[in-house]
């Protein structure tokens, strides 16, 4: 059973993993068989140091993945340093913060930008890649608890989130045909840089802990394994679903 588990021989590319969630999805397939290809806006120093460790191969590629332009580039050097791919996460993406009277269209526009329209044109390219190579593969987005909720102070972040939820659904009914598994991660409360100031501030943390029913706040690790199963063979009848890691949030 454990073999379906087994990631060795594959290739991953692993957006947005200089540090937090990308960082440990991107070493949990590693220490799974993956090699991988890390696209990141700035140079993952702490990501390369830790995936020295692995024994595994990586492969520092530098793109803004805001630009549309800058894509093909990216599946091309990253088919041209490894030789294929055969599992992209889709983890790049940030947020802006403020009161939805006050929020400004270039705001608006960065965070869509990123985080669903590049998610999708990224996941177009790999997916021509799996159909030419001609065995399937795994596409993992990255969603959020605002896939299901509205959140506070957060308008396009929510908007964009939804509609990776949504677009994981309807790229897995296209896809499905050619072997390709469409499917995301939905992180709860992570203890990460985006959640510093949620941690610092007394009262939101204190609320946020009393919400939680594991009575903590999620450790990047603990999306590394629904990472390497939804990458994995053990994952080949599992398309278009979105998991939740969030220590039982939307449960409570």
């Amino acid at each position: 059973m454990l073999n379906q588990f087994d990631l060795n021989g594959k290739t991953a590319i692993v957006t947005g993993c200089d540090t937090g969630l990308g960082q440990a999805m991107a070493v949990g397939l590693a220490k799974a068989g993956c090699d991988i290809v890390g696209v990141n806006v700035v140079e993952p120093k702490d990501t390369i140091a830790v995936m020295a460790e692995t024994g595994r191969k990586f492969f520092d590629l530098r793109a803004d993945l805001s630009n549309k332009e800058a894509l093909p580039g990216v599946v091309a050097d990253a088919v041209a340093v490894t030789g294929k791919v055969d599992i992209l996460v889709n983890n790049a993406g940030i947020i802006r913060r403020e009161d939805a009277l006050e929020f400004s269209e270039d705001d608006w526009d960065a965070v869509m930008n990123l985080n669903i329209r590049s998610l999708f044109f990224l996941s177009q390219l790999v997916a021509k890649q799996f159909v030419k190579q001609g065995n399937g593969g795994k596409i993992i987005n990255v969603a959020s608890m605002l896939s299901y909720q509205g959140g506070i102070r957060v308008p396009s972040y929510t908007a964009s989130k939804s509609a990776v939820l949504g677009l994981t659904r309807a790229l897995a009914n296209e896809w499905a045909k050619h072997g390709i598994n469409v499917n995301a991660i939905a992180p709860g409360y992570m203890a990460t840089n985006n959640t510093a100031a949620l941690r610092a501030d007394a009262d939101r943390n204190q609320a946020i802990l009393e919400r939680i029913p594991a009575e903590r706040w999620g450790e990047p690790t603990d999306v590394a394994g629904p990472c390497v199963f939804l990458a994995s063979e053990a994952a080949s009848y599992v398309n278009g679903f979105t998991i939740a890691v969030d220590g039982g949030w939307l449960a409570r």
